[in-house]
């Protein structure tokens, strides 16, 4: 849940009466009830987003390379698991049973099946950053990738900021992390939208004081909020103001992010194309909300640059031996979303202007244990990517037999990360910001270039 607050300006108050220390809490995905229109189509569909956009889809708690992107059907049973491989539209790719519906548009997919420095705990930090923890930290801390790209491209418009985070807060505290500003300073740290509810309503987005009704009443409410804006310019309040106050203020005065928020808004057909969430938490993990990769589009049509989400619980080598089973619950619906957004956005003509990566923070070991699971295996691990104007349909990298160690191209999260901003208009190699301590910093490290294979 994420809390905006705003200070009173001598003697005066809010569209109610209530006084600016009233807060603004943004929890909630669907905002039933409030009276929006929908402009979002209508502004983006086949005329491209105008920016360039990032998704980037976390699967906390590892999920089993072998048993998805990088089967080894050549393998012995005990390395191959229950699943067989598929061939796809692309000839020569295989991927997992589980995932027919990306299987027969994987001319649209990018399969990085050799990523070789996954850091190794169980932390959604280098899926966020690129950076490994309890490594060289400057002052005030790493940046997230999204954190990067509000700075170097600003946001959109007033509305939306340019860094967003559909991040659920999770009981294992790592895998609902979206990250943050790092030196670069909290006017660019992801502001997210979620908390610890699998889905909220109306109830979750209020002025303290102000009836839902008044709420509803957007023209009465935007004519206050429209008031209190143009005298604090004229005071010069504005510039002063918390950053957070500033980013409700743009929030409160349009109904761009509330449209791009609410899933009513969307053509029915388009939503169901996507499947339907789970709104139950995984453990310690997040929900299986798939309509949030829907929503992660709208998002980036309204104007966010850079969106994170973590989706589901991918960790299931306990003494349960679920391993099997919950991937036979959990893969079908991830294909069946992941498959509905990339149609999505080439469906609009948004393909060139928004990259996707799906990753977790390692794999899973290729032998099967003795509970029929897999244990953790930051050895190797798989990417997805798409979008972005990439040369798809490809794969990147190779693992050795078993699925045990890269043999071909090892890539680093840095060069994926580079290759995202890439594709967003971002030189990460040359561009630098001063830390705290007026060291130059770059976006990733040197060396570190995206990858020329897809770019």
């Amino acid at each position: 849940m994420f809390t905006i607050l705003g200070r009173a300006l001598p003697g005066q108050a809010d569209c109610s009466g209530v006084s600016r220390r009233d807060f603004l809490t943004v929890g909630g995905m669907a905002l039933g009830g409030i009276s929006l229109t929908d402009v979002l189509r209508a502004e983006t569909k086949g005329a491209g987003l105008g920016h360039k956009a990032i998704i980037n889809i976390y699967l906390p708690g590892g999920p089993p390379h072998l048993d998805m992107w990088d089967p080894k059907p050549q393998a012995p049973r005990e390395i191959r698991g229950e699943f067989d491989a598929i061939q796809t539209n692309v000839p020569g790719i295989e991927v997992s049973e589980m995932f027919p519906r990306m299987a027969q548009m994987m001319d649209k997919f990018v399969i990085v099946r050799s990523l070789a420095d996954s850091d190794g705990g169980h932390d959604g930090y280098q899926c966020m950053t690129g950076r490994k923890r309890g490594g060289r930290v400057p002052p005030g801390g790493w940046p997230a990738g999204g954190a990067w790209v509000s700075k170097c491209q600003g946001p959109v418009n007033d509305a939306i900021p340019p860094h967003l985070a559909l991040m659920y807060t999770t009981g294992n505290r790592t895998w609902g992390e979206p990250g943050d500003g790092g030196f670069l300073g909290v006017a660019h740290a992801p502001f997210n939208l979620l908390g610890r509810k699998a889905r909220s309503t109306a109830d979750s987005m209020v002025l303290q004081g102000v009836t839902l009704d008044k709420l509803k009443d957007r023209t009465s409410l935007m004519q206050s909020l429209d008031r209190f804006r143009r005298q604090a310019d004229a005071k010069g309040v504005m510039e002063s103001m918390d950053v957070y106050a500033q980013q409700a203020m743009g929030i409160l005065t349009t109904s761009r992010l509330v449209d791009a928020l609410d899933l009513s808004k969307e053509d029915p057909a388009t939503v169901a194309r996507y499947g339907k969430s789970v709104e139950e938490f995984q453990r310690d993990g997040a929900p299986p909300m798939i309509e949030n990769f829907c929503i992660a589009r709208r998002l980036v049509e309204a104007g966010a640059r850079f969106v994170s989400l973590n989706y589901s619980r991918w960790d299931w080598h306990g003494p349960d031996g679920m391993n099997y089973p919950k991937c036979r619950e959990e893969c079908p619906l991830l294909d069946q979303g992941l498959a509905a957004l990339i149609s999505d956005l080439h469906e609009r003509g948004l393909d060139r202007d928004v990259s996707v990566v799906v990753w977790g923070e390692f794999g899973r070991t290729p032998k099967i244990n003795g509970n029929n699971s897999r244990d953790h295996w930051p050895q190797a691990n798989t990417a997805l990517l798409a979008g972005g104007g990439m040369r798809t349909g490809q794969v990147i990298g190779a693992t050795n037999r078993y699925g045990e160690n890269p043999t071909l191209r090892p890539v680093k999260f840095q060069e994926i990360f580079a290759t995202l901003y890439k594709n967003a208009g971002i030189d990460a190699q040359n561009i630098r910001v001063f830390d705290q301590a007026g060291v130059p910093q770059y976006l990733v490290d040197q060396g570190n270039e995206p990858l020329h294979e897809v770019v």
